[in-house]
């Protein structure tokens, strides 16, 4: 929807409004198909340094069933392009537990993932959400690979990242060693928000647009979803924010649980009831029993509790354990691996 103009107007608009550190991180999400050498020269004049690219799958049978048809070439056109404009950091995302994938198919691609040298990787499972996702009606359940295959295919995929020298990041996330987010995570730095995992530590995320959602150490707000809407209202020089929700101590509590699970698969006893008193000791039960329990999932070292190596392909189910609303909410969702 973006023409070059806009990105750089709307590139010219944060930085007349907002202070940019000198060595600030600008990173695009960019679908392939859809650049062309005016776009990518407008996000090299907006001042991107790091370019994150869609790729999924690369096997045509695959990119046909989820009506996604990128070539490699395509794909590869645009990572020499970012980097022939001087972006020094590129990020592949890939995804296992499609339709059509097998062991091998998702072996190839990651082979020529690889290939392009990408400084970061995010690896995720499919989510197969027909009931939230109406598209995803059009693809046959058949054709899905069942839990068992798609852990294989994700061990698989995760062992080739790692023989080729990159670090594991949290759950789902490779960087090369010399990356900044991988630097982060070997000193316990890193954290995880809804964009991923980041290695910036500020407690704010202010999102721009319709829908989108930003949050502030006192909760969650989220603009109104429609675009005319959201346009009419900004235009007239009000806020959009459309609703919110505010964070108890016991909501800081557990977020702060889940999101050391997620990045570090530990958290310390003493620093959770150090941050949040009466509302950290309650928790502590929760996760005494989990410890204490014949699955293993958690287990108490010191005043650690640990996810054990074994069990982290399974982090998911161990957090939504200290998420009170998950077993309380209407909504369904995917799969933990």
């Amino acid at each position: 929807m973006l023409k070059p103009d806009d990105i750089v107007a709307l590139g010219r608009a944060l930085r007349d409004r907002f202070d940019f550190l000198e060595d600030a991180s600008l990173s695009v999400e960019i679908d392939p198909n859809d650049m062309d050498e005016g776009r990518l020269d407008a996000f090299a004049r907006m001042g991107m340094t790091r370019a994150s690219l869609g790729v999924q799958d690369f096997d045509p049978k695959v990119q046909k069933a989820i009506n996604r048809e990128q070539s490699f070439e395509a794909t590869k056109g645009v990572v020499d392009a970012v980097r022939a404009r001087g972006v020094k950091s590129v990020n592949l995302d890939l995804l296992y537990g499609l339709p059509h994938q097998t062991l091998d198919s998702v072996a190839a691609t990651v082979n020529q993932a690889l290939s392009l040298r990408p400084d970061r990787i995010a690896l995720f499972g499919y989510a197969h959400v027909p009931w939230f996702k109406k598209h995803q009606t059009m693809i046959d359940e058949a054709w899905l690979p069942n839990s068992d295959e798609r852990l294989a295919q994700s061990q698989r995929a995760a062992g080739m990242i790692l023989d080729c020298g990159y670090q594991a990041v949290g759950l789902d996330h490779f960087a090369r060693p010399d990356d900044t987010l991988a630097i982060s995570a070997r000193a316990g730095k890193i954290r995880r928000n809804f964009q991923g995992y980041t290695e910036d530590a500020c407690d704010t995320l202010i999102g721009l647009g319709p829908s989108a959602i930003s949050k502030f150490r006192q909760g969650y707000a989220q603009n109104i979803v429609a675009t005319g809407e959201y346009e009419k209202v900004v235009s007239s020089g009000q806020l959009a924010t459309a609703r919110g929700i505010a964070f108890s101590l016991d909501d800081l509590a557990r977020s702060w649980i889940i999101e050391r699970l997620m990045c570090d698969f530990a958290f310390s006893a003493l620093d959770l009831v150090e941050r949040f008193g009466d509302a950290g000791q309650k928790l502590l039960l929760t996760a005494s029993r989990m410890a204490n329990g014949s699955d293993a999932l958690l287990v108490l070292e010191g005043d650690h509790f640990i996810v054990p190596v074994d069990g982290r392909p399974l982090v998911r189910v161990v957090a939504s354990k200290f998420d009170k609303y998950l077993e309380n909410g209407a909504g369904k969702h995917s799969l933990a691996v």
